[in-house]
């Protein structure tokens, strides 16, 4: 009996943000295979003469695909500071999953969207909540190293 296994796809990229930067995808498409680590790069300018504080956070579409896809390196949710017409690269290490390959339910999903949206962030308040923790009060660390 032929049993049907997932085959290799292809990973594109999205972006979107409201703050006045320039945010892209370096490339617009990667083919991915399980098992295989990949790299993709995000770029961003400011465009602004101004510096500007931004905090990413990502989506994988189709949902269907969330628990396959593993990020390794990422610049999500961690405070990303531009100055005026600064430009830089952002990397996203990743992998799918092998289990993929024993799930009948993403046989016919080849294609992944990874896709980052930037967030302007003034103060911790600000910082997006992540799913399922809308409701806790986030707290600025101190630092654990006395002056």
């Amino acid at each position: 009996m032929f049993l049907e296994k997932y085959t290799p796809g292809k990973t594109h990229f999205s972006t979107d943000t409201d703050l006045p930067w320039d945010f892209k995808p370096c490339q617009d498409k990667i083919i991915t295979y399980p098992g295989e680590t990949a790299l993709a790069f995000y770029e961003a300018t400011n465009k602004t003469d101004y510096p500007i504080v931004g905090v990413s956070t990502y989506n994988i579409n189709p949902y269907e695909m969330g628990p396959y896809f593993n990020k390794i390196q990422c610049f999500c949710f961690e405070e990303q500071i531009l100055y005026p017409g600064e430009t830089v690269e952002m990397p996203v290490f990743f992998f799918i999953d092998p289990d993929i390959e024993d799930d009948p339910t993403v046989f016919d999903v080849h294609d992944i969207i990874l896709g980052y949206q930037f967030h302007k962030v003034e103060k911790i308040e600000d910082l997006p909540a992540l799913p399922g923790f809308e409701n806790i009060k986030l707290q600025k660390a101190e630092s654990l190293v006395k002056l």
